[in-house]
């Protein structure tokens, strides 16, 4: 990928019948079976998709502090499909088949308790999907902001089965009205999730250590948050294997200081500490990042 490539230029691969059909196999035949049908699927992908293999094999030598060997790539992708399919039974609102933890959950509640709205910053690590879709269940207001064009069949298979108070919860970025939904659901003490690992086309970048390798992070989660005097909480939804599923949820930034001029550096001081963090969870769960592009060759705007 060359540095004006971006990660939205890469679309999903695999037709919306099959996406369908393994909606209907997860749902009427159960996870156990379901899980047999992606062996074929990531050994598809994992031999005829070397561009994708190949950053996958980068990032996990970084991850693993070793040369990944073909089991390791195996895992990468097949955890990546499991999350994929596991996300059919979270907007079904099927939890019970699963053992998740949720670590940090009191964090949240104190914040709202104090009528303050709250960022959650995520990346592209295990499901970002477990905490929205179980949020009724916590009673938490979360409220998302991402991109669905670059997976547009999943999106059109599963949306109909989603709660719809929850699609009500989904703002596009990008678009006109994204800014003012963002601030009304934050001036309501609501919490706004975003991914904080990906530039999108032209949006500004920052260039931070990550891995001992200079990357571009996007500016604007952190922009947002300095703009609107919001704090700002972690979020990792981890696949621990099996059933298991761990969110992690833990303070980041509890209120941006600091005026206009001062901003570009506070914005860098925290990329970077956003970076480090991403970086100890991958190391802990390496095979749950999913950023399957350069990521490393991106140069900021």
């Amino acid at each position: 990928m060359n540095a004006k490539a971006s990660w939205l230029d890469y679309r999903e691969r695999g037709s919306r019948g099959a996406t369908r059909f393994m909606q209907w196999l997860a749902l009427r035949c159960g996870r156990r079976v379901a899980r047999l049908f992606l062996v074929p699927i990531c050994a598809y992908f994992l031999l005829f998709s070397p561009r994708v293999r190949n950053t996958s094999r980068e990032y996990l030598a970084l991850a693993l502090g070793r040369r990944p060997s073909f089991t390791d790539l195996w895992r990468h992708y097949f955890t990546f499909a499991t999350t994929v399919l596991d996300r059919v039974y979270f907007i079904a609102g099927q939890f019970e088949r699963f053992d998740i933890e949720v670590r940090g959950i009191e964090l949240l509640r104190r914040t709202l308790a104090r009528g303050r709205g709250c960022l959650l910053l995520g990346a592209h690590l295990g499901s970002f999907e477990l905490l929205r879709t179980l949020a009724p269940e916590y009673r938490l207001p979360v409220n998302v902001v991402m991109y669905e064009d670059n997976a547009a069949n999943i999106a059109a298979v599963l949306n109909p089965l989603l709660d719809p108070a929850l699609r009500t919860r989904v703002i596009v970025p990008g678009e006109v009205d994204t800014m003012l939904r963002i601030s009304e659901c934050l001036a309501r003490g609501e919490l706004v999730g975003l991914l904080g690992d990906r530039c999108a086309g032209s949006e500004k970048a920052v260039m931070c250590r990550f891995f001992g390798r200079e990357a571009a992070f996007p500016q604007g989660p952190l922009l947002l948050a300095h703009s609107l005097r919001v704090p700002v909480m972690l979020l990792a939804g981890l696949y621990e294997g099996g059933r298991r599923y761990v969110i992690h949820v833990e303070p980041f930034c509890d209120e941006p200081r600091g005026d206009r001029a001062a901003r570009a550096a506070w914005i860098g001081e925290w990329a970077q500490r956003y970076a480090e963090r991403l970086e100890h969870f991958c190391r802990t769960a390496p095979y749950n990042w999913f950023n399957f592009y350069d990521f490393w060759s991106r140069s900021p705007r």
